[in-house]
């Protein structure tokens, strides 16, 4: 039981030490045929609740290798859906001064992932594809001064399981738990995980104050 302890607590230290990092896709590029498509959020990161655009760049290879130019009058044939989960939305495009270059104007409701779906065709180029774009935040990532109450849960729970890690050692020290029938050197191998557990713990405790 001790030892499932130290790698469950252990790993959950380590974890919030370093800041568990979530993945996100930014500007994501799909081929289709010629055609390079291109979608994302025109201001990263996307904040819920926010005035965004989706923006998209469609491009051709040009005349000369390794070049490439707009591609004009693409969503006359193509329609653009906006999706999250189970939801989904027809958006209207809207043509960027500059040739290729699309938005559409959107403010984002809830945090997470969302995909763009278009179906249509760009001269005579069957587009069938869904895009996903970066994850929407939480107003948390531009919040300034912080709330005050801002990671008190985790660090709640990082103390409530620094706590049970420095039981589990005095249950060990008493001998009311029973290490393995290899004597002092389980012991020992039991007490120096508990307290690398531990120390995982503190620090990662430190660097959510530190963030707040």
């Amino acid at each position: 039981m001790i030892s499932v302890k130290l790698v469950i607590f252990g790993f959950i230290g380590l974890l919030f030490s370093i800041g568990m990092i979530d993945a996100s896709f930014a500007h994501t590029t799909v081929e289709v045929e010629q055609y390079h498509i291109e979608a994302g959020w025109g201001i990263e990161p996307p904040v819920v609740g926010i005035r965004n655009d989706i923006v998209f760049k469609i491009t051709e290879p040009g005349e000369t290798e390794g070049s490439y130019k707009g591609v004009t009058n693409v969503f006359r044939n193509v329609e653009a859906t906006a999706m999250y989960g189970g939801a989904a939305k027809k958006i209207d495009i809207n043509s960027d001064p500059r040739p290729g270059y699309y938005f559409s104007p959107i403010i984002p409701t809830k945090t997470g992932g969302y995909i763009m779906n278009l179906q249509g065709d760009i001269r005579g180029t069957i587009i069938d594809i869904k895009i996903p774009v970066e994850d929407v935040e939480p107003t948390a990532v531009l919040d300034f001064p912080p709330t005050s109450n801002e990671g008190t849960a985790d660090i709640t729970a990082l103390k409530n399981a620094l706590l049970s890690l420095q039981q589990d050692v005095s249950k060990l020290q008493s001998g009311e738990t029973s290490v393995s029938s290899d004597g002092g050197a389980a012991y020992d191998f039991a007490i120096f995980g508990l307290s690398i557990a531990a120390a995982a713990i503190v620090l990662a405790i430190i660097a959510l104050v530190k963030r707040k």
